[in-house]
């Protein structure tokens, strides 16, 4: 699994902060891919925003980062008109900017935010930061022992090729499970091996604690992390019933530019490279 080059970066804005934000943060990844950047501006009732801001903030846009930058508007759910879109232009990345408070799970159940991530047709890199830095040096990829764990690999690989980035294979697991960690050990040294012989600098850690994703944003974060990259599923070792999925946890609560996969559409997937 890749993200596909030569194609659409798209990205939904509403021209808060960290909406902007998102759209710096594709710079990189649109010259890395040979890809457009688009722009799509969704209104719920009335359209705020002209089309002439629209058309200027593309405009920035393009002078800026030096790629062609095209915008759009339309009336709608952002969330649902988002994956339409996506799948309409057969986008290959979603970067989108998230508010800081806005969590993707509420009280009641799932949010709208949480299933357009779900129901993506293309990878989602989500942005809580206000703020942005150019480079990547560090890739956190949080990896488990499930078949869908090992999809996101040839991703992770591709971005570490990109930015000329170290990889950190991080693994978490239940204190009072020393099985599922003796079972996880030997994947954890393959995968850290299969990574290495694409000339990419690896490190792999396992961590025992309670909770997934609070295990996986402290390490990125003392770790110098510019990314974590997760499968968007529920983690195998426990099962966080009453708090949502690992990976939407881990978009919640991650200072941290996310990259959310979802897993192939397939039964079943070799366990070895």
């Amino acid at each position: 699994m890749h993200i596909n080059e030569n194609g659409t970066i798209l990205i939904p804005i509403d021209f808060s902060k960290q909406s902007i934000n998102a759209i710096k943060h594709s710079y990189n990844l649109a010259r890395y891919t040979k890809s457009t950047l688009q722009l799509m501006y969704v209104y719920a009732d009335k359209q705020v925003h002209s089309n002439d801001e629209l058309k200027k903030l593309a405009q920035d846009t393009s002078a800026e980062c030096g790629m062609e930058c095209k915008f759009m508007s339309l009336k709608g759910d952002i969330y649902l008109e988002t994956d339409k879109m996506a799948e309409k232009m057969n986008s290959s990345l979603i970067v989108v900017g998230l508010d800081a408070h806005a969590k993707f799970r509420s009280f009641m159940g799932k949010s709208t935010a949480s299933k357009f991530i779900k129901n993506a047709p293309c990878p989602v890199l989500t942005i809580r930061s206000t703020t942005h830095t150019p480079h990547c040096k560090n890739i956190l990829m949080a990896f488990d022992l499930s078949p869908e764990s090992r999809e996101k690999v040839p991703t992770v690989i591709q971005l570490a090729q990109y930015y000329g980035a170290d990889i950190k294979v991080v693994s978490v697991f239940d204190p009072k499970d020393a099985n599922y960690e003796n079972k996880l050990l030997p994947y954890l040294n393959q995968v850290k091996k299969y990574i290495k012989q694409k000339n990419v600098n690896c490190t792999n850690k396992s961590i025992a604690a309670e909770d997934v994703a609070e295990a996986i944003v402290s390490y990125a974060n003392k770790n110098d992390c510019d990314i974590i990259v997760q499968m968007n599923k529920k983690d195998l070792s426990f099962g966080e019933m009453f708090s949502g999925t690992m990976s939407q946890k881990m978009v919640d609560i991650s200072n941290i530019p996310v990259l959310t996969i979802n897993p192939m559409k397939r039964a079943s997937m070799p366990l070895s490279y």
